[in-house]
């Protein structure tokens, strides 16, 4: 569980980024957090994992005050994925770049190699193992660094933009795969993202920023409802939204709008 408490923020005592914020994160919940750029969303998943600490108000993982915590005393509970890839990148090959983590934590070697070879397959990097991480492709090095954090086994994962770079059937086969985590081991994703559609189909609840303030917190059924006017927002409606919408079907995938419509259709003859 991570909850804010009238958590307020700005850089080196400049304009405010994080306005009186509250919210709880319960455990095992799929969220998406949105917003425009600038409107605070990454500013606060760093503030969950304790890479900057409010300015007032308090951030709590677990029912515990992270205010006087850092990043790696949070790692076993909190895998954080970075927008910029490079930013996570430490080691000379993709195995140990995995392995890095686990070996902090001092697990036996073959409890880091089952982890590692786990979280590499798991990204579809297995036969990059011995590859230097500077030479992957930007899709590849995004990949790395979720593999990275699920190597850490964390309860909860935060993942910024993570399907920037990457081919639809990369990117689906990433989201299944969290979504997987999400159902079976009760993994609680944040995933932050501009992608709408993305956020629709998985995502059962999103938080969405803007200017710093806190201005939706509910399902993604009710943000998109194919109604609701997200432009003053800086979000679109996805067009699946809007065309279940007018159809009257629920149906988070075009396959599956293509079905019900099928099927509503020959039901009316």
């Amino acid at each position: 569980m991570i909850e804010a408490k009238a958590v307020n923020f700005a850089y080196h005592r400049g304009e405010p980024v994080i306005n009186d914020i509250t919210c709880k994160i319960e455990d095992g919940e799929f969220v998406a957090l949105l917003g425009h750029n600038g409107s605070g969303k990454t500013t606060l998943s760093r503030l969950f994992m304790a890479l900057v600490h409010p300015r007032s108000g308090d951030i709590f993982v677990d029912g515990d005050n992270i205010e006087k915590l850092e990043p790696a005393d949070l790692a076993h509970q909190v895998g954080y994925v970075f927008q910029n890839p490079d930013l996570q990148i430490l080691e000379d090959t993709v195995f140990a770049e995995v392995a890095y983590g686990p070996r902090c934590k001092k697990l036996s070697e073959t409890a880091i190699k089952e982890q590692v070879q786990a979280a590499l397959q798991a990204m579809g990097l297995e036969n990059l193992a011995d590859a230097y991480p500077r030479t992957l492709s930007f899709g590849q090095k995004r990949r790395l660094g979720v593999a990275a954090a699920l190597a850490l086994n964390p309860r909860t994962l935060i993942l910024d933009e993570i399907t920037n770079g990457q081919d639809e059937q990369e990117k689906d086969n990433m989201m299944d795969y969290l979504q997987k985590l999400n159902k079976e081991k009760r993994i609680t994703i944040i995933l932050i993202t501009h992608d709408m559609n993305i956020a629709r189909q998985y995502a059962k609840r999103a938080i969405v920023l803007n200017d710093g303030n806190l201005v939706f917190d509910g399902t993604t059924q009710d943000l998109y409802n194919g109604v609701r006017d997200l432009k003053e927002w800086g979000l679109t409606q996805p067009i699946m939204a809007i065309l279940s919408a007018a159809f009257i079907i629920s149906a988070p995938t075009v396959e599956d709008f293509c079905e019900k419509l099928c099927l509503k259709e020959g039901g009316e003859r």
